[in-house]
């Protein structure tokens, strides 16, 4: 930081109460009144007048003896900056410096202290100091600028803010290899000492700026067409992180841990309107990662549907890059007793289903569209994982997500079966009635082998979901033909504890080994897969032995007892229809 020193003499102002007085044997003659304090000085004794035409010509009617009171409530920086001018006139030290320049350039200007008045004045000294060291310099620029937002209009007039804009913006473009200055770029890993300067080297700096001037200083850098989009969106996502709340942690806005005045709650609206505003519309310029956090910020502050829409258009053509990670944000709403905001991952997921079935009449006939929807459906599938674990995660939403994808997005169903699975162990308390609504989405013809052997001595699993699974593995015939045995036995041996059952156990990741407090909402990391367990193995029913499947007591059920008591062979074609992958 460059520092200017002007004066030589000690400081001889002194307060007392609300006035400030000048230590001199020469009684003063001059009051200069700005808001609450009033400044007793000298007209003539010390050149306070002959630096200043403004107070020239204010004390131009006055006699040399008589005492003038001049009121001077609006000059620039107050009180501060109009004693920097009195104490350059009386020649006591002044140290100037980026921080205090903009208010003592600005009441100079004022007062009128410039070379017409008297060569050598202060406005001129300012300018030689901002001319040769401020705008040399990167962070002096950037402390200046940030200091005109108090004196926006002013520094306007007299060229500032363009001035140390032009130098901030020389500054962007200047080769990496050839960047001298001290910067600030605090990325885990980076060190100054050991690697060379990074491309974005910048963005940190000019994040500490107003939003309407960081607004000039990127809109200026954008307009040279000189940097890649990529390190415009680089600097937007630095400046909302600095600038933004971090939703992730931020249940609703009663529970933030910083008190959010309306006042503030509108400021960062604004920040994120222009942010929006000025992302560049290169498809990735901003992380899709960047864009949910932002569409998660005005979920959570309020922001209009316009911006939400943009946002959502914007993260839908870029939905295939995601994470689960990046799907992770809690619900804003204070009418969701759930803690994923899974209307955020709905929308986002609908816009790019529109944007998909635009691209090509059939786009299932397109290879590269079935891959591209097929990423996704992978994609919602792990997330389904994670909101599982949602003790208070409403069947309607897991279903609601799980039905939006048409059926060519899902090759397989393993994914959706273990994200099922979760939810089932998750949510003991089920009713029958949702259990078939969360497990008429699985289809058994698109499980593997290894899961459907899984499932068929799931006891989470209803009945009926089995079944269908049981039919499916003998119509398929995926058990050698001198092996099979009629559906009546294999339900039995379902129910029937085995020494080959650990050898069905599927080994899909680490957290499933342990059951967290029955009730409680489920927050952690999101997982790509996780260990199914099995309960304990129940006596074998009776009722089932003797081929009972219909549970609410039905024809077919009634049917399938009596052909069962019989000896008949079961048709299993009067159960399910053949092929039938889902219970209708």
């Amino acid at each position: 930081m460059k520092f200017m020193k002007i004066g030589t003499r000690p400081d001889i102002f002194y307060t007392e109460e609300a006035t400030r007085t000048v230590i001199s044997d020469i009684p003063s003659d001059i009051v200069i009144k700005i808001n609450n304090i009033s400044y007793f000085l000298h007209k003539l004794q010390f050149p306070l007048l002959p630096r200043c035409g403004l107070l020239q010509r204010l004390c131009a009617d006055s006699t040399d003896s008589s005492i003038v009171t001049i009121e001077l409530h609006d000059i620039p920086g107050g009180g501060e900056a109009f004693e920097l001018c009195a104490k350059f006139c009386y020649g006591i030290t002044i140290n100037l410096s980026a921080h205090n320049f903009v208010s003592a350039f600005c009441a100079a200007k004022f007062l009128q202290m410039n070379e017409v008045v008297e060569k050598g004045n202060f406005a001129l000294k300012l300018d030689t100091f901002f001319n040769s060291c401020i705008l040399e310099g990167w962070k002096d620029s950037i402390v200046t600028l940030q200091t005109t937002a108090k004196l926006i209009e002013w520094s306007e007039n007299y060229g500032i803010i363009r001035r140390c804009i032009d130098s901030i913006v020389e500054k962007v473009l200047t080769p990496p290899s050839k960047v001298s200055w001290s910067y600030t770029y605090t990325r885990p890993g980076f060190s100054k000492h050991q690697q060379s300067v990074p491309r974005d080297w910048w963005t940190e700096d000019i994040s500490d700026l107003d939003i309407h001037l960081f607004r000039y200083v990127i809109t200026a850098i954008r307009s040279t067409f000189m940097l890649q989009p990529q390190l415009i969106g680089e600097a937007l996502h630095v400046y909302a992180l600095r600038w933004l709340p971090d939703t992730t942690k931020i249940r609703s806005l009663a529970e933030s841990s910083v008190s959010q005045t309306d006042e503030t709650i509108e400021k960062q609206k604004r920040i994120l309107e222009t942010i929006v505003s000025m992302i560049p519309g290169d498809r990735g310029s901003v992380s899709v990662s960047f864009l949910l956090r932002l569409l998660s910020f005005g979920n959570f502050l309020g922001a209009s549907s316009l911006i939400k829409t943009e946002l959502t258009k914007r993260a839908c053509l870029q939905l295939e890059e995601a994470t689960v990670n990046d799907l992770v944000f809690p619900s804003h709403s204070s009418s969701d007793q759930h803690f994923y905001d899974v209307e955020l991952v709905l929308a986002v997921l609908e816009s790019f289903l529109v944007q998909w079935r635009r691209q090509s009449p059939a786009p299932t006939d397109n290879n590269e569209l079935k891959k591209s929807i097929r990423k996704v459906a992978k994609l919602i599938d792990s997330y389904l994982q994670v909101i599982a674990r949602d003790a208070n995660m409403p069947v309607s939403k897991l279903v609601t997500l799980v039905e939006a994808l048409p059926d060519v997005a899902r090759k397989s169903h393993d994914d959706l079966y273990k994200a099922i699975n979760i939810y089932l162990k998750e949510h003991p308390d089920m009713s029958k009635a949702d259990k078939k609504d969360v497990c008429r989405i699985l289809d058994c013809q698109k499980l593997s082998p290894e899961v459907r052997a899984h499932a068929i001595k799931n006891e989470r699993l209803p009945l009926r979901t089995v079944v269908q699974i049981l039919f499916f593995e003998q119509e398929k015939g995926s058990r050698p033909p001198e092996n099979k045995m009629p559906l009546q036995e294999l339900i039995r041996r379902k129910h029937t504890p085995s020494p080959e059952d650990d050898l069905a156990k599927l080994e899909l990741g680490p957290n499933e080994q342990s059951r967290g407090a029955e009730g409680t909402r489920k927050t952690a990391a999101p997982q790509s897969s996780i260990v199914i367990d099995e309960q304990r193995t129940k006596k074998p029913d009776k009722k089932i032995m003797r081929g009972e499947i219909d549970e609410a007591g039905s024809e077919k059920g009634r049917e399938f007892r009596e052909q069962g008591n019989s000896g008949t062979k079961v048709d299993t074609k009067k159960i399910i229809p053949k092929g039938s992958a889902r219970e209708r």
